[in-house]
This record gives structure tokens, sequence and C-alpha cells, in this order.
């Protein structure tokens, strides 16, 4: 089918990427030509590490590159799509903006999807005149690599939208399950409350960033420890997230200072180059300060 997606950045391009290996037409639509070839180049560069790796061939590569295309222009990128994910930054008044312009660029059938990680999507369906129409899919980062998806069924989603999102996802070889719209759904909820945990830890010198991954990931499994996890997301997602979740179900989810002034100076993670590692071409190469700048 055609897919389109609002929003050129990290979690836009996955999607973008994973719906085009599978067959989908996609347009990527952004405000402005740099930032979608922004999206673009990203898209490349995991194509050519999937050739290198020999998990991608260069036919393969080709045709879905082929399968992608560009555009600034709302109502142009949204014609004749039967699905358009937004996948724009957490901000609830910013999402519920561009949803209420892609409804009105839409066919009413057209299924709208919210890559939201932890925001209602009951809340952001309220903007739209089809709410019924409306889900959330929540992708994971990242988005080519990560097998899980999220549909989130808000109060007024129909069963025939949440049987096209559950659809989808079977068809870009992505596992999806279902939840009810609560703050911060399953995933979030959980990964954040384990990230905040570590944050504190680092803030009371209970260890390093570097020695509390290493439990998680040797003790339990886990494939990332939560504090680079946290460094991968973005500092500031995560304190967009738990300043959400904190309003909405308590103190427990109240944001550590030390996550605060890592934000306030510029310290989000991968994107910025630094967070509770220094970043260099995408790698973990050093802990940022002593045990996080405590």
């Amino acid at each position: 089918m055609r897919v389109t997606v609002l929003g050129a950045g990290t979690m836009g391009h996955g999607i973008t990427q994973v719906s085009a290996m599978a067959g989908h037409d996609v347009t990527l639509r952004d405000i402005d030509d740099e930032q979608i070839e922004s999206g673009l180049d990203s898209i490349r560069s995991n194509l050519d590490g999937g050739v290198e790796r020999g998990k991608v061939t260069e036919a393969e590569k080709r045709e879905t590159l082929d399968r992608i295309t560009g555009e600034t222009d709302l109502d142009a990128a949204a014609e004749g799509a039967e699905l358009l994910v937004e996948a724009v930054p957490e901000k609830v008044d910013l999402k519920k903006s561009v949803l209420s312009e892609a409804e009105a660029a839409v066919d009413e059938d057209v299924v709208l999807a919210t890559n939201t990680s932890s925001l209602s999507v009951t809340e952001l369906a309220s903007a739209l005149d089809r709410p019924e129409r409306f889900v959330g899919l929540h992708f994971f980062n990242p988005v080519h690599i990560m097998s899980l998806v999220e549909t989130v069924v808000a109060e007024r989603t129909s069963d025939q939208t949440r049987e096209f999102a559950a659809n989808y996802v079977d068809s870009i070889d992505k596992t999806p399950v279902v939840v009810r719209d609560t703050p911060g759904f399953a995933s979030s909820r959980l990964g954040v409350a384990l990230g905040v945990e570590a944050i504190r830890m680092v803030e009371e010198g209970v260890a390093s960033p570097a020695d509390i991954d290493a439990a998680m990931e040797l003790g339990y499994n886990h494939p990332v420890g939560p504090l680079e996890l946290t460094d991968m997301v973005g500092l500031d997602v995560r304190l967009d997230i738990l300043e959400y979740l904190r309003e909405e179900l308590g103190e427990r989810f109240k944001p550590p200072q030390l996550l605060k002034r890592k934000v306030r100076a510029g310290k989000t993670g991968r994107k910025s180059g630094e967070g509770f590692y220094v970043w260099e071409d995408g790698e973990a190469v050093a802990t940022s300060g002593e045990w996080g700048d405590r």
C-alpha cells in the first residue's frame, strides 16, 4: 500500500525504511528539503550497513530506495495514502496540530497513526474529526532492528482500525503488541522506570554508568544497559516523558536533578555527542565526567 510518514527524524526515517523494505510505497514528508535529505541519508547509511553485514542485498537496497519519495508539501505527500504515520517530536500541541492538518489532507477512510512513546493517544485523537480511524503505533529505536511495535488502542479506535494497524505491523515483519491507551503504555512505563532508577543510582554514587549498564546486560541479558539506552533515546526525550508520567501517575516518576542538569547543559545523549557517555560516530567511547558529572 501507499504509506505517508510525517517527520524525517530518527523515528520517521526508520519507519519509512522498514515500510519501503516490506514493499510499500512511502512518501517521507518534512518541513524542508534539508530535513528530508538528512533522513534519506540515514536510510542509505542503514542499508549500506545491512549490505556490509550480508543482511541486505544490493538489489534490495536499490528497490527500497526506489520506493521512497521525499516531499515538503503536505497535500502532495498525503495524496493516495492508505496509512499516514505521524512521527514528529513528543509535544502534545505539535502532534495535535500536525494530525489535524493531516486529517484534512487525506480521504475519510485513511488510517492515521501516531508514533508516540508515552503521550495519550486518546488526547491526541481529540484534535480529529474521525478518531475511530486513529491508532497509536509505538516503534522502537533503531526501527530497522527492533522487532516490537506497540499498537495503542484509544477510547474511540474502531476494531477495523486496530485490525488494519496490526496487519500493517505484520506486513513489515514486526510483532504487534496491543495495549490500552494508558500513560506510558506498557514498554515506556517499564523502560522509563528502570532508566530513572539507574540515573538516581549514578546521582547517589552507587556505581558508574558503565557498571550499572553491565549489571543489566550481563545479569539480566538486556541487549543494552538503561543508561546507554537513555543516551540513545535522548536525555531530553526521557525528561519530557518523565515529566508527563509524573503528572499522570505520581512522584515515583519525578525526574532526577542529574538528568535535568545534563539536558540544560545540552548533553542530550548520542545525538549531541555526550550524555552519560561520550559518543563518536554513533559509538560510546567513554563515560561523561566522573560517574556522570554528579
